[in-house]
């Protein structure tokens, strides 16, 4: 599918299967970007400090965002965070209560995830019940580093996959998704995996490189970019129409100044913040690599598709439009604080024309 400039696509109920909004001030900030992105739905990252580990935390945590939001029509999607605070005989009232999904962090390969997990062994009972009632398992998939064992940040991933095989077969009914993929590897196993695994995709990844984060703080994430071909893989995925790949965005926002600045003890904070530009951001992209006829069944119908979420019938509608370029605001501020968007100062070439709500 080829577009001109002014040729306008229509996208009903945009949809991000993987955000983080974070809390307090930094949340008041960021949380209204989601729907100006162009998104309906927010399926939102529980890893705060202390990280969301019961209903009632999930609960209140999804009253404050409906507060921030500016939108009474955005969907807040809400996940808990995998640990020993979790029991089985809780999973049957999550559903109720607005919680869709547990999120596993590998101990220490992430923002805030020095709570995180170090053996699935233990869970054997929760994901059983997770089976039973429906709630997703949404896993980030990399491992901590090991240079004993010739792990890092590069090959992280791919070490990974076997946990994700082994959990896809030893729970069929479980609805798996590995968030944010970045290699060719893991794109294979995915595929490999039954109709029970699916994979987000965010729309930093179908851009970034090793050589754009390597000195670029602003381009810096977990999981890294990788390499020219393992982009090419994650546009491949898109462009096949393969309905187990969807959009989640990763997007992560940081204050300027911790992104920015790193020092002789720590480095700078690991996070991409593209949710104020996200619907034209995946459209230029999309349309980058001539997968634009892509672009509704990546940012909503695949992924509500996989978590069973269909879109109402009077759902809303955005409209984007091709153009002869938009530049990306530089910064956005509130609430004392101020966060650097993807691609600041940066044309793109698709923008949102309409709503209909």
């Amino acid at each position: 599918m080829s577009v001109n400039y002014g040729d306008k696509i229509e996208v009903i109920a945009p949809a991000d299967f993987h955000v983080h909004l974070r809390d307090g001030e930094l949340s008041r900030l960021v949380t209204p970007h989601v729907h100006k992105g162009g998104f309906y739905l927010a399926y939102v990252m529980p890893n705060l400090v202390p990280p969301i580990t019961t209903t009632e935390m999930a609960i209140e945590y999804k009253k404050r965002l409906k507060e921030y939001s500016g939108s009474s029509k955005v969907e807040f999607l809400m996940t808990l965070y995998l640990s020993d605070a979790l029991h089985p005989n809780d999973v049957k009232n999550w559903k109720a209560a607005g919680i869709v999904g547990v999120k596993s962090y590998p101990r220490g390969v992430t923002t805030n995830s020095d709570e995180g997990i170090e053996s699935y062994d233990k869970y054997d009972e929760l994901f059983k019940a997770m089976e039973v009632h429906g709630i997703v398992l949404n896993l980030h998939g990399e491992i901590p580093s090991d240079h004993s064992k010739n792990i890092c940040v590069l090959n992280a991933e791919e070490r990974f996959l076997p946990v994700l095989a082994n959990l896809a077969n030893k729970y069929p009914k479980l609805r798996i998704v590995l968030e944010h993929a970045t290699t060719a590897a893991a794109i294979n196993a995915v595929k490999a995996c039954g109709d029970n695994v699916a994979c987000t995709i965010t729309a930093h990844h179908l851009s970034l490189t090793v050589d754009d984060w390597a000195g670029q703080s602003f381009h810096f994430c977990k999981p890294v970019a990788k390499f020219p071909d393992d982009r090419r893989a994650l546009q491949e995925a898109i462009k096949s129409g393969n309905k187990k790949f969807f959009l989640g965005s990763d997007s992560a926002p940081h204050p300027s100044l911790s992104k920015s600045t790193a020092t002789a003890t720590s480095g700078c904070a690991a996070g991409v913040y593209t949710s104020p530009i996200l619907l034209p951001l995946v459209a230029h992209l999309l349309d980058s690599f001539g997968a634009i006829d892509r672009l509704a069944d990546f940012t909503s119908n695949f992924g509500r598709g996989f978590y069973q979420i269909p879109a109402d019938s009077d759902a809303p509608k955005v409209f984007v439009e091709k153009v002869q370029g938009v530049s990306v605001q530089a910064e956005y501020s509130g609430e004392g604080k101020t966060v650097v968007p993807f691609w600041a100062n940066k044309q793109i070439e698709w923008q949102i024309v309409n709503i209909k709500e």
